[in-house]
């Protein structure tokens, strides 16, 4: 399983970012995908998740900011940031759970203020 997510960045208070995460190694179809974040000093977070059948949920401090979606043709999963804090500064990781959790390698965000 391999997990490769981009579009992380430096971008202002109230911004916008879509970070990406190609996924390789499993059928992506049918796997529920998940982005998590972690801040410095803090743990890992959940942030978005969809379903294979595309239902999603969110964490309380992203609602109405964020939106999770896939591609199953490009087995790929998006999370849209609108509206970015500071407290939204964090590495962003993508996840699928297949046994375990496997990780792509992490890609950072930062907020300025």
């Amino acid at each position: 399983v391999q997990l490769q997510a981009s579009g992380g960045g430096l971008v202002q208070a109230g911004g916008s970012l879509r970070l990406s995460c190609a996924a390789s190694g499993i059928i992506f179809s049918i796997n529920a995908m998940k982005w998590y974040r972690q801040a410095p000093g803090n743990q890992r977070e959940l942030v978005a998740a969809i379903t294979s059948g595309g239902s999603t949920n969110y964490a309380d401090s992203v609602k109405g900011r964020f939106t999770i979606s896939r591609d199953n043709a490009k087995n790929t999963v998006y999370l849209q940031m609108n509206s970015l804090k500071p407290e939204d500064t964090a590495v962003y990781y993508c996840n699928v759970h297949l046994g375990w959790d496997h990780w792509g390698q992490g890609t950072l965000v930062t907020v300025s203020s």
